[in-house]
């Protein structure tokens, strides 16, 4: 397999379970609106292994798990033998198996264990002893068994010390909790802004909801005597959802607190989000984070899956590679270098694109505006509904990839029986579903077509299918047709993105203009580069580190509101375009008197 082959690109292309919530439009006893219902799909939350040479990833509200031999081509496999709707499920291996357990808000929790998931081994080990969520099981090179939860915007995250039956060995230890003062990047909001309510459904919502961040998503890895706990804030539902980092010279701390952090962070691109997730080694000894993206448009928990390179630099520091982040990413067949930059560029940004019809509000446009969570629909549900781009030229195209959307399936989708009542709403997973079939095909011309994918009749969903050619091919034209649908529902795409090599040379260089305007915000200018698509704002507290990154396309300024009080910062911008991407020189954050209201988005 060539290195151009051994690719994918974020979300992952996995058959996502489609979710059957009926909101009862109460929560504690507040109206917030009317009763309602979503069919979509969901994945979060990500946990994933290495055992036995097969990486295992389990994920919420799957009623399964996902395996894969390459991390490239993920199977899915069903097992009643899990509680299905439990969130949050964790997988580690323990004494030379691998063990699962999930979220209980009230119940004790059980531990399951497996030395085989393939033929669905899964025993129950334990009942458990008292209640948690977001669980990480952690065994320490002395072989001694910790676990570590929380999910509150209240309570810190805790961590204990397990016995052979999994039980507490003495009193859980509150570990870490936020603190928004000083971690700009825990703050509520999109881009780190709470927008004050604007009619009384969103004043009763704050009410529920409150002003601070959940602190969530435990996950602990040990590196060279360093324990290094992770947790995500602040909240799934933002742009900003990220993983940041403690660290300590024992499993239950005293932790202190990295002003590296959020380590994992995507606020800007086609998909946002890269919190709650897991930090593993391939076969080759290569770190990689997998976290939850979010899409959060039909129900608030409507979330893919993302795998990011990963590592460790010379001083310790716990970093991810997401500089171009839902763009093609090699999969090494060795150790690699977690900074290569993206296989190919997008050649499909605000192209031009037409549809054989379009529903209100849902026009081609938006399948090619770099942005998941907007979409055509076609205006029928019939089978032969087609969405075609023009890229204005021929391009050399390597890949394509291809985002479906739910659109008001709940219109459609029959009730799922099983299910659990969570007081405010009611939820299942469906078992199964009818894959996505639809018909990929390019051309040159516009007049031969050839086709680069036919799922009809073949079983396989692929919701966000990545297409990568035999060969390049100069290409102008896309065209995706409809063949059946789950649920019978409407040809939705998110996002139709053409990756390639663009003709001619990158966009020339542009300088950052950096001001730290407070003590957890800087704002970032810079002017427009020729030939530019987007541009790429690196920063990091030193010029050699810019490990954080923010993509933004059709900008020339950005506040940075998840600084970090204390530390100095220095900022980078990198002009991108077809033909590739130019670095920029790093600056520093300098000080300025005035305060951050003179500086508006």
């Amino acid at each position: 397999m060539t290195s151009s082959e051994r690719t994918f690109c974020n979300p992952l292309d996995i058959s996502y379970r489609y979710q059957d919530i009926r909101f009862s439009g109460t929560v504690g006893g507040i109206k917030l609106g009317e009763p309602r219902r979503s069919v979509h799909r969901e994945a979060a939350d990500p946990s994933i292994v290495l055992y036995r040479d097969r990486y295992y990833m389990f994920v919420s509200m799957s009623a399964g798990f996902w395996h894969s031999t390459d991390l490239l081509r993920w199977e899915y496999r069903a097992t009643s033998k899990l509680p299905a709707l439990d969130y949050a499920p964790d997988v580690r291996e323990v004494n030379g198996a691998l063990h699962i357990s999930a979220s209980r808000k009230e119940d004790n929790c059980p531990f399951f264990r497996s030395v085989d998931p393939l033929s669905d081994d899964f025993v129950e080990v334990t009942p458990g002893t008292f209640p948690f969520w977001d669980p990480n099981l952690f065994q320490d090179t002395d072989q001694s068994v910790y676990l570590y939860w929380g999910c509150d915007n209240k309570t810190p995250l805790y961590g204990v010390r397990l016995s052979d039956s999994f039980s507490p060995i003495g009193e859980p230890s509150p570990l870490i909790s936020s603190d928004v003062l000083a971690h700009g990047w825990e703050q509520l909001g999109e881009d780190y802004v709470v927008a004050p309510p604007q009619n009384e459904r969103e004043r009763l919502l704050a009410q529920v909801t409150g002003t601070t961040p959940y602190i969530e998503g435990a996950w602990m890895t040990e590196r060279d005597g360093t324990y290094y706990l992770q947790y995500s804030a602040p909240g799934t539902q933002f742009n900003t959802y990220a993983d940041g980092y403690y660290t300590a010279s024992s499993p239950l701390g005293p932790f202190t607190y990295s002003p590296d952090s959020p380590f994992s962070s995507k606020p800007g691109g086609f998909i946002t989000g890269a919190g709650h997730g897991s930090t593993f080694q391939d076969r080759h000894g290569n770190w990689w984070h997998a976290a939850t993206m979010r899409i959060s448009v039909n129900d608030v928990f409507e979330r893919r899956v993302g795998i990011f390179p990963a590592g460790f630099d010379d001083d310790g520091v716990l970093f991810c590679n997401q500089n171009f982040a839902d763009y093609p990413t090699t999969v090494p067949d060795g150790p690699f270098d977690p900074w290569t930059p993206p296989a190919w560029m997008l050649l499909s940004y605000k192209v031009a694109a037409v549809a054989s019809s379009s529903a209100p509000g849902h026009d081609p446009a938006s399948a090619v505006d770099e942005d998941v969570r907007t979409w055509w629909a076609a205006a029928s549900g019939e089978p032969g509904e087609s969405l075609t781009v023009d890229l204005g030229a021929g391009k050399t195209v390597h890949a394509l990839q291809i985002n479906l959307a739910d659109h008001e399936l709940a219109d459609g989708a029959p009730h799922t029986s099983e299910g659990v009542d969570k007081g405010h709403s009611w939820r299942g997973i469906f078992p199964s579903h009818q894959p996505a079939e639809f018909v990929v095909e390019i051309s040159r011309d516009g007049q031969d077509w050839t086709v680069v994918r036919d799922s009809r009749g073949t079983g396989v969903d692929a919701p966000h299918a990545y297409i990568v050619l035999d060969a390049p091919r100069r290409t102008r034209f896309v065209r995706v047709t409809s063949g059946r649908l789950p649920f019978d529902g409407v040809f939705a795409v998110s996002g139709v993105r053409v990756f390639g090599t663009g003709d001619g040379d990158a966009p020339p260089p542009v300088r950052a203009r950096a001001t730290r305007v407070d003590d957890r915000t800087a704002r970032i200018e810079w002017d427009a580069a020729a030939g530019a698509v987007g541009y790429n704002v690196r920063y990091g507290r030193h010029p050699e580190k810019l490990y954080h990154s923010w993509l933004v396309y059709e900008r020339t300024a950005l506040d940075l509101r998840s600084l970090n009080a204390g530390a100095e910062y220095w900022v980078a911008v990198d002009a991108f375009g077809e033909a590739g991407v130019t670095s920029g020189e790093p600056v520093p954050a300098a000080w300025t008197e005035r305060a951050a209201d003179d500086y508006p988005i």
